[in-house]
């Protein structure tokens, strides 16, 4: 099954000047060697603003660039839509971006893969799947 790699988990392999050898972080690099991963738009974006310097965000890019984004319709931003309400009447707050995370895994049988602790409670309203570091990961 290939794996929706949220910000977060991009973030922390990416965005640092030097990556920490945290189990997420040896994790993605596996799911990228298994060719597992896969990225939307505006994680896409997330990960690309707020870079301090333009060679910075040349280098970030590249690399993302490496990574084809899911092609997002009407249907994903309808659903995420539902689940912006469906997690509300539960008392459950997120991101438009979040849900949108939320109803592409859904759609597409992705699991998400984040170290955002939103998603579990996210997970705990919808039919989303979340991604578990391996043993040994």
């Amino acid at each position: 099954m290939n794996v929706l790699v949220d910000t977060s988990v991009w973030s922390l392999a990416l965005r640092r000047n030097k990556p920490r050898g945290t189990a997420e972080e040896r994790e993605l690099t596996e799911l990228i060697r298994e060719g597992r991963v896969a990225i939307i738009g505006p994680i896409r974006q997330e990960l690309l603003s707020g870079v301090k310097t333009l060679a910075q965000f040349r280098t970030l890019r590249d690399r993302l660039r490496a990574f084809p984004d899911i092609e997002l319709g009407s249907e994903d931003f309808e659903e995420a839509a539902s689940y912006f309400n469906m997690c509300r009447a539960r008392g459950v707050q997120g991101s438009n971006t979040d849900f949108l995370i939320c109803a592409t895994a859904v759609r597409r049988g992705l699991t998400v893969f984040s170290t955002d602790a939103d998603f579990a409670h996210y997970a705990r309203v919808l039919r989303v799947k979340l991604h578990e570091v391996r043993k040994g990961g």
